[in-house]
């Protein structure tokens, strides 16, 4: 792979760091605060959140409420269901939002902001009343088992639910056009500002909720014997019908081992190509778990199968639910490490990469500092702002990554949300001109290393 920046002098006007450049003293991560990257001469905003990655950090799931509580899932959904037969003598102070979902795609809103900052999209919570209007008149009934539970806010006494109305997309066309629109979780990704603390959390609000609807939709039927399953707990369980069988039936997750392969001895990890990434795009290899299979026993072996590479020493990073894979798995867990090469010649299998190369230290940093993630961040935003308004324009995020010259950058990687790109992050900036500037103060408790 050539140099990505013909000389030192194209790199050092290609991006300048401000002061507000932090890098964490355990090297495990780094993070922009605002305003802290100049590309090619105009300040933006490349925030990287350290409160968790993307689609983590959920704050309805922080704690659950217990039994006696009644923002607990039983004693909630005994009050919903109440509520849904049109009860009016048992009062309650608690108030239901429910998010629908229309084919894994969540209803979302989208508003303008003051400045330069872009649109922003919001989830589209809707009351109890609304959601019933959607099912009054469609034959079909609502009732508590088509709500999922998603978790509680104490002090505002609400509690969040999702529900799947993909049957009903005549109903919902008609109801929620003109402000809402369902979007695709990964478009929503994309577009969440990672220094929004409050988008950061519906965007885990929204994966937590799309994860468990996938997964009712694919436990319908008992696995053992086949009979109709019934959701229980709230939609947070599922349980076979069969009075002989009876099987509890819980939420599925998928874990994939995601590592970034170093080349010690030369200064350089190894990335890969699929045939499904945009133009330019490479990331870490990857690769799901085996049964009877450690974590490292499977980065070591996914990486052996895909390049013929040898790993010995594997180190943890962090890990990274992620929702937005095949609808046959609900929600994926990326299990992030740093691997250690033992050998260096590539061999690829081109089954399940379309190539693998090694990646100088400074061409990494060149292509992350270059790269224009927050150009493709507002781009996703303005798409959803268009979509909501009911306008749909194509938009390829790979036309974001060029070069100040309108040139296309020779290479890029996944954006802050994906847990790919902060594995590269550290790595790059170990051990670089970048810790001359360091930290004053140790990073306060609430800025973890990710």
């Amino acid at each position: 792979m050539p140099s990505l920046l013909s000389s030192s002098s194209t790199f050092t006007r290609c991006c300048t760091l401000s002061k507000n450049f932090i890098l964490s003293p355990k090297a495990t991560t780094f993070f922009f605060t605002r305003k802290a990257v100049s590309y090619f001469g105009t300040k933006t905003t490349m925030s990287t959140n350290l409160q968790s990655h993307a689609f983590a950090g959920n704050p309805l799931r922080f704690k659950t409420p217990k039994s006696t509580d009644p923002l607990s899932p039983p004693l909630a959904f005994e009050t919903l269901k109440t509520q849904l037969l049109g009860n009016t003598h048992q009062l309650s102070s608690l108030n239901f939002k429910v998010l629908p979902f229309r084919k894994g795609r969540p209803l979302a809103s989208s508003s303008s902001t003051d400045g330069d900052l872009g649109p922003k999209w919001h989830l589209g919570w809707i009351s109890l009343d609304d959601c019933k209007g959607l099912f009054s008149g469609s034959g079909d009934e609502l009732s508590g088992d088509n709500m999922v539970y998603l978790g509680s806010r104490s002090e505002e006494d609400v509690v969040y639910w999702a529900i799947n109305v993909s049957g009903e997309s005549s109903l919902v066309t008609d109801s929620v056009s003109k402000q809402f629109c369902f979007v695709e979780l990964r478009t929503l990704m994309v577009a969440t500002d990672w220094a929004d603390e409050q988008a950061m959390s519906d965007l885990a609000v929204a994966g937590h909720a799309k994860a468990l609807l996938e997964w009712h939709n694919i436990s319908r039927f008992c696995g053992y014997c086949g009979e109709k399953t019934i959701t229980m707990e709230s939609g947070r369980r599922k349980q076979c019908s069969n009075e002989l069988c009876r099987r509890k039936i819980y939420p599925r997750v998928d874990p994939v081992v995601i590592m970034l392969v170093i080349d010690r001895e030369n200064d350089r990890v190894l990335l890969g190509r699929q045939s499904r990434f945009v133009p330019r795009m490479w990331s870490c290899l990857a690769g799901f778990i085996e049964p009877g299979e450690s974590l490292e026993e499977a980065v070591r072996r996914e990486t052996w199968e895909e390049t013929a590479i040898e790993v010995g020493e594997v180190t943890y990073h962090s890990s990274q639910p992620w929702p937005v894979g095949p609808s046959s798995m609900p929600c994926q867990l990326m299990v992030g490490f740093f691997a250690y090469a033992k050998s260096f010649e590539i061999n690829v299998d081109k089954e399940e990469l379309e190539d693998a190369q090694w990646h100088s230290r400074e061409d990494v940093r060149k292509a992350l500092l270059c790269a224009e993630y927050k150009k493709a961040q507002r781009t996703a935003a303005a798409k959803v702002e268009q979509m909501c308004k009911g306008i749909e324009k194509g938009q390829s995020f790979s036309s974001d990554f060029n070069l100040e010259s309108g040139e296309l950058a020779p290479m890029f990687f996944p954006g802050p949300y994906a847990i790919a790109h902060h594995l590269i992050t550290s790595w790059a900036n170990q051990g670089s001109a970048f810790d001359a500037v360091q930290l004053k103060q140790p990073p306060s408790s609430s800025e973890s290393n990710l």
